[in-house]
């Protein structure tokens, strides 16, 4: 068994594809459009679905936002460095919600940034051999 993917429901698919393209680096892997059914998806992902984790964005047609609630926390992303993944994500017109530092409590560097419809993307700092 392994994790194939994360859905998200969006309010815009074009913009949260941009974000997670542009912003974030991931490759459009694939969509669908299923008029009848009222909704689109995108995948978006670092690698191929056949070897990793991906996000799936949904849109469900005529709705523009959603209520995220307390349960779902972040999506966690490996950087190599997380001050420079927060710079250039704010150089794309990202928005950085943590700037890079330890965890509480810990010595990993982590930082926090957020898409368009509020959810959290953690950047690790990978540990160096």
């Amino acid at each position: 068994m392994r994790i194939l993917h994360t859905m998200l429901r969006v309010g815009d698919l074009q913009r949260s594809v941009d974000f997670y393209t542009r912003v974030m680096g991931m490759q459009l892997l694939r969509t669908t459009d299923r008029p009848e059914q009222k909704y689109s998806l995108a995948f978006v992902g670092y690698g191929d679905e056949a070897s990793g984790a991906v996000i799936e964005l949904t849109y469900n047609y005529g709705v523009p936002s959603y209520d995220l609630g307390a349960g779902f926390g972040h999506i966690a992303i490996a950087v190599p460095n997380a001050a420079a993944a927060c710079d250039a994500v704010r150089a794309a017109g990202g928005n950085v919600t943590r700037e890079a530092g330890p965890v509480k409590g810990g010595s990993t560097v982590i930082a926090f940034v957020q898409d368009p419809d509020g959810y959290k993307i953690e950047l690790i700092e990978s540990r160096q051999a």
